[in-house]
């Protein structure tokens, strides 16, 4: 019985350190990302900052309404954009976003708002059909590492549909990256454009546009230039978006499989403990067995002895 408790003791044990070499080697990778992840958050800014420039100045030339800045009274058609990963083992980093559609859907269909879903990764794919949700159009393999040809191509499924008056509304899920040790998931509004100046007693959905200094004059009409320069500004969004998350994912990564690695390596120690402690068990058994079978042996042999002499006796 011991025997077998210590081959299948010794089996698991060699199960978990393979499991554990898997854990560390993510756990390096990830943390490799992570850098480069960051430092393409940082190269991205600029542009982005650019355009919100030029919207600032365009914005402000243009008199109110303007159809592609503000933010509607009551929208009833609205266009999530959920950004997730494409893998698990990323502990609650797409499940935290993925509950938060789940939440805003709920909400607005209980004030009769109708929801259209465009999903980034595998996972919120898999989840939302899981649901029974209608998905809009799904894209993957691009959130571990993102490009602008990733944000032109999820920009244009977000960017028709509004310009053509389908949708009243785009709302964007993702994961923020504040720092490494801190990604929130935001919810916040993609097109239109969030005003510069939020209305009173209101908090804008977004950060405000940068006011704009300066007379300018513009060609083509400040009209025409607003609308080629929100999908563009719609497509930097976007691309910081999967940026931010793809930073966000390596780093969820990366902290679950540090702590994958512990555990892995605490109860490689602790199984190793039970598995000493069943060995000496087994050979402290033995050693009794031997023991006792070597003083059943001599005190066969002195009862033999003794009747051996009886006889002799007798026969004299």
């Amino acid at each position: 019985m011991s025997s077998g408790q210590e081959r299948a003791l010794r089996h698991r044990i060699h199960s978990i350190e393979s499991t554990e070499k898997l854990t560390r080697a993510m756990d390096l990778i990830s943390a490799s990302q992570i850098t480069r992840a960051q430092g393409r958050i940082q190269a991205s800014r600029p542009y982005v900052d650019g355009i919100e420039g030029v919207l600032a100045i365009t914005a402000s030339d243009v008199g109110p309404p303007a159809p592609m800045i503000g933010a509607p009274a009551d929208p009833r058609r609205v266009l999530v954009v959920a950004i997730v990963a494409d893998r698990g083992l990323c502990g609650a980093y797409n499940a935290n976003v993925l509950r938060a559609c789940e939440r805003l859907m709920r909400a607005g269909k209980a004030e009769g708002r109708a929801y259209s879903l465009i999903t980034v990764g595998r996972r919120a794919q898999s989840f939302f059909r899981f649901h029974g949700r209608q998905i809009k159009a799904s894209f993957v393999r691009m959130t571990e590492r993102p490009t602008y040809a990733d944000a032109r191509r999820v920009g244009r499924e977000v960017v028709t549909p509004f310009v053509a008056g389908e949708v009243d509304l785009v709302v964007l899920v993702s994961t923020r990256f504040r720092s490494a040790g801190v990604q929130v998931v935001e919810v916040r509004q993609l097109l239109p454009l969030a005003p510069a100046v939020p209305p009173s007693g209101e908090a804008g959905p977004a950060a405000p546009l940068p006011a704009a200094q300066g007379f300018y004059d513009f060609e083509p009409a400040a009209e025409e230039l607003l609308t080629l320069v929100v999908p563009l500004f719609a497509e930097a969004a976007l691309f910081g978006a999967l940026l931010e998350a793809s930073a966000s994912e390596h780093t969820a990564r990366q902290r679950a499989m540090s702590a994958a690695t512990e555990n892995a390596d605490e109860l490689v120690t602790t199984l190793r403990r039970l598995m000493n402690r069943i060995r000496q068990d087994s050979i402290t058994n033995e050693i009794m067995e031997v023991v006792g079978g070597a003083e059943a042996m001599r005190i066969a042999g002195r009862d033999t002895g003794s009747e051996t002499l009886i006889a002799s006796s007798s026969e004299e």
